[in-house]
């Protein structure tokens, strides 16, 4: 009775206070009455007219959602609009339907929760809001969800059972965010308002004595708030010290020894988790590394409740990272094993991120491990081979997964059962599944060597004692390309070695003979030894002969092949000697003419004693070179001293400013490079060579990333910038820093920033910033415009998803090459990015986009041992950017001279008299480090 009486009364005060949430002023926009009752017309009028667009918006909207109804931007515009137009109907559809296929925020869910409180108010509505409250819990591990659902489920406390059901939620609340460090204390505390607001209408009367009943009853609640104190105070929460407090002012008796030890506990168990809270409240958006800390912590700590609540936080914030899901689900998998909670999360990991095989894979083995339902499985399934996946092999994954859980349901023990000829026909439908619906996708089936169909042949062989059935498959096999390859006639001469006989493994074998192309030695060498054990005189006389009749003819088309490559390979090295004698002797030429060039104006000098007017020099173009080795100095020495540093100073004409810097520039003592401070100096090229003062614009450039012991620019012997230099710093943090601003423009060039390394002792090491393997969220764009700017390419970016960068692909000299990399911020917004950009007009360029997997890189072929080795073709090697367009010859020019006399040919190219000698050209004789110097002194 007294509890009945505790009932209503409590029942009683929640009314009033749903009453007076009720009563809107009038005027109020969400109670839809009038404002005033005589407004403007034109006010009215405008009004009209949004409420014109706003409606055809929506009707664009709900189009655009029947065309792809994965657009998760267009259902929040969509919801947006219907709920600014007052369309209850439509918006709860709406609403319905973008949560059947995406986990709603937290944000989308409270407001749905709301619109349907306000409008709910007999029983059978309050169920339906009960109903909605259990959907939006399960999405994800939301602490103000949680305390909307019990503070809502108060106000029917008026109902039979409605105390027990509050308290039944406020415990489900508890055990999912009741650990939640910095949000879980106020679900704690409601809870204890509420048993306070209980203990309260339990009360006696003032100056009447208690019936025992109610005694009980007193003594009952005041346990039960006793009891909440002592499980929050034993749990590490913030402002735990008000709560220990509060405690100590409420109960009328002494707090025992036990709960002050537990909860001294919990402030040193705070103390740890501390910096982890802390780390999350001061980093940014996503936060993953910070909250991978926090599991890892939890980790060690090993409090499954605790595990699993650290993790829904992070997936809160991270639910598009499918490796978190996969992690997360693991754990579920191998430690915790509760059915329910398993699977939910494999439910919601597949929803976030349906895009992920390997996250459909764990879902469908978690059902099959949880004995659930096989249509459940099946729709499962279903679900995943329309979730989109980006790559053909993805569906040949899930269709071996889901093929392997039908065969796992078969008895063999029985000739024939429906899960057999289930099995069978899932087989069938996966074979033409990859050939008509991926193959024409993807232009592949992604299954290249069969692999479906040769499980399948190995089950009809091995557990279905259906040899005939194996062999049609595998004869289907080898019709589509595979027949060529020893590794798969091999792998079906073993199936019938095992549950075959030796007529069909002799026959699959001549025929192997026959049809390899790539290692027939091995396939003639297994059936020899099989008519070695098996055979007959006959069987081995017909085996010899057919295997030497082949190889004799695979040596013969080898031989002809390994002729012609060293064909080709000579023809190459013949054009590349013809292309390096050409410039050569272009080179002698043009040398030749600037002696006499030089001769002549010196023989002016000694006749009137005066200089003329000299041209402004331009820049050579070996100057492009990024190579500073001696031999090279050297050559530029020779060269420029002809006529650069023989003739007299000039002091009638004053030098200008360039030609100051130039002559002081000369004087400049050639400082070499310390490998010893490699670890504190960056090397910079690709530098204009026009730039007036290397090194007082690089200082300014590298001060910002800390303080600058020296920059040496290196400079030609004519005292022209050559576009690289050296630039050492105090620190090596500094230097690290410094590789940030490679690839920065500077004077309309990009400047190439790279680690000091001595390429003579790390001949292989590379520099290259830029991922080469597949980024799932990065798109790479062709046929850009030379035009397009970085700013006009996010603007057309953004509209699909957060860009988080961009990179527009340029060549050494800045100039655009109609190529860019766009990178967002997950895999779902870069995979809707493709769908909708593939073919879009920009500035009347058609562009064409795909997610990022560059192409590996060809690397020089290594000679192989044997006769392969003496037909394989010189080949050149790169820096680490590759070739340049230009590259100096690291020999002097006076070893290039031809051996023969030259003549002009009538086309102004010079070219060998063929008249010189009939006899063939002698070989030059190799020389030595000692008649190189020789050679040079006497030049």
């Amino acid at each position: 009775m007294a509890a009945a009486g505790a009932e209503a009364a409590a029942a009683a005060a929640v009314e009033e206070e749903e009453e007076e949430e009720k009563r809107l002023p009038e005027g109020d926009p969400e109670s839809g009455g009038d404002s005033e009752d005589g407004g403007d017309s034109d006010s009215s009028g405008d009004g009209e007219d949004e409420e014109k667009e706003n409606e055809a918006e929506i009707q664009r909207l709900e189009e655009q959602l029947s065309i792809n109804a994965f657009d998760y931007n267009c259902h929040l515009d969509l919801i947006k609009l219907l709920r600014q137009e007052g369309e209850l109907v439509k918006l709860r559809r709406a609403r319905q339907k973008m949560s059947e296929l995406f986990p709603l925020t937290e944000e989308i869910w409270l407001d749905w929760l709301k619109d349907e409180i306000k409008m709910a108010s007999e029983s059978s509505e309050r169920e339906k809001v009960y109903e909605l409250f259990e959907r939006a819990v399960k999405d994800y591990i939301c602490p103000e969800i949680w305390l909307e659902y019990a503070q809502y489920s108060i106000g029917g406390i008026g109902q039979e059972g409605g105390i027990e059901k509050v308290r039944s939620i406020f415990e489900r609340a508890l055990t999912a965010v009741g650990l939640h460090v910095t949000k879980g204390t106020a679900l704690w505390e409601a809870y204890r308002e509420f048993e306070n607001a209980i203990l309260e209408t339990a009360q006696p009367a003032p100056g009447s004595v208690p019936l025992p009943e109610q005694q009980q009853m007193l003594c009952s609640q005041l346990e039960k708030i006793h009891a909440l104190f002592r499980r929050q105070l034993g749990i590490p929460l913030l402002d735990m010290e008000a709560s220990y407090a509060e405690y100590e002012e409420w109960s009328e008796e002494p707090i025992p020894e036990t709960i002050i030890k537990n909860y001294k506990k919990a402030l040193q168990q705070l103390e740890k988790c501390k910096p982890y809270e802390e780390a999350l409240l001061s980093a940014e958006t996503p936060k993953l590394a910070e909250y991978q800390a926090y599991i890892d912590f939890e980790m060690k700590a090993g409090d499954p409740a605790r595990i699993q609540l650290i993790y829904e936080r992070a997936l809160a914030e991270n639910c598009l990272v499918p490796d978190l899901w996969a992690r997360y689900n693991q754990y579920l998998d191998r430690q915790l094993k509760v059915k329910e909670l398993v699977l939910s999360a494999h439910d919601r990991a597949v929803r976030n991120c349906p895009w992920t095989v390997g996250l459909w894979i764990r879902y469908l083995l978690a059902m099959e491990r949880h004995k659930v339902d096989h249509c459940a499985i099946s729709e499962i399934f279903e679900k995943a081979l329309n979730a989109g996946f980006i790559q053909a092999t993805d569906y040949v994954e899930i269709w071996q997964a889901y093929l392997d859980y039908l065969r796992r349901r078969v008895d063999f023990t029985q000739d024939s059962s429906k899960e057999l000829e289930e099995l069978r026909s899932a087989f069938a439908r996966a074979v033409e599944y990859l050939k008509q619906e991926v193959e024409e996708r993807f232009s592949e089936s992604g299954d290249p060597s069969c692999t479906i169909m040769q499980n399948w042949a190995r089950v009809e062989a091995r557990l279905c004692n259906n040899m005939q059935k194996a062999r049609e498959l595998w004869d289907n096999i080898m019709t589509k390309g595979n027949a060529k390859y020893a590794n798969m006639w091999l792998e079906y001469y073993n199936l019938e070695r095992a549950h075959g006989d030796t007529q069909h493994c002799r026959k699959a074998l001549h025929r192997a003979v026959q049809c390899t192309s790539d290692y027939p030695e091995h396939v003639c060498e297994v059936l020899l030894t099989l008519e070695r054990i098996e055979g007959t005189l006959e069987d081995w006389d017909a085996a010899v002969q057919k295997t030497e009749n082949r190889l004799a003819r695979v040596n013969e088309q080898r031989a002809k092949a390994a002729e012609k490559e060293a064909a080709l390979a000579k023809l190459e090295e013949e054009k590349a000697e013809q292309r390096k004698q050409s410039r050569a002797e272009k080179k002698a030429s043009k040398k030749a003419k600037k002696t006499r060039t030089g001769d002549k104006r010196k023989a002016e000098d000694d006749d009137e004693g005066e200089w003329g007017q000299e041209e402004e020099e331009q820049p050579s173009k070996r100057h492009k070179g990024d190579g500073d080795g001696l031999l090279a100095e050297e050559e530029m020495e020779v060269e420029t001293g002809l006529f650069g540093r023989s003739g007299p100073e000039r002091p009638d004409h004053p030098p200008n400013q360039k030609e100051k810097a130039s002559t002081s520039r000369k004087d400049i003592p050639k400082v070499l490079h310390d490998s010893s401070k490699d670890n504190v100096t960056v090397f910079v090229s690709n530098l204009s060579y026009n730039m007036a003062d290397p090194e007082a614009k690089l200082k300014e450039l590298f001060e910002s990333c800390g303080e600058v012991a020296e920059i040496r620019p290196v400079f030609s012997n004519k005292g022209t910038f050559r576009g690289y230099c050296y630039v050492e710093f105090k620190e090596e943090k500094s230097a690290l820093q410094a590789l940030g601003l490679d690839r920065k423009v500077v004077e309309g060039r990009p400047m190439f920033v790279s680690p000091c390394v001595d390429k003579n002792k790390n001949p292989d090491f590379k520099v290259f910033r830029y991922s080469t393997t597949l980024e799932k969220h990065k798109l790479f764009i062709s046929g850009l415009p030379f035009s397009c700017t970085k700013e006009e390419l996010e603007d057309v970016c953004k509209a699909h998803g957060n860009v988080k960068d961009i990179r527009l692909v340029t060549n050494r000299a800045g100039k655009p090459k109609g190529l860019a990399y766009v990178e967002y911020e997950n895999e779902a917004q870069a995979s809707q990015a493709v769908l909708k950009m593939d073919g879009l007009t920009v500035k009347e360029h058609v562009i064409k986009v795909a997610i990022s997997n560059p192409p590996l890189r060809k690397l020089p072929d290594k000679p192989e041992a044997g006769r392969a080795s003496q037909f394989a073709a010189p080949r050149q090697a790169y820096g680490a950017r590759g070739k340049g367009r230009t590259q100096l010859s690291m020999m002097p020019r006076a070893l290039q001279r031809q051996n023969h006399p030259v003549t002009k040919a009538e086309n102004g190219m010079v070219q060998n008299s063929p008249a010189t000698s009939s006899e063939p050209p002698e070989e030059p004789k190799k020389m030595s480090n000692a008649d190189f110097a020789r050679m040079l002194l006497k030049k």
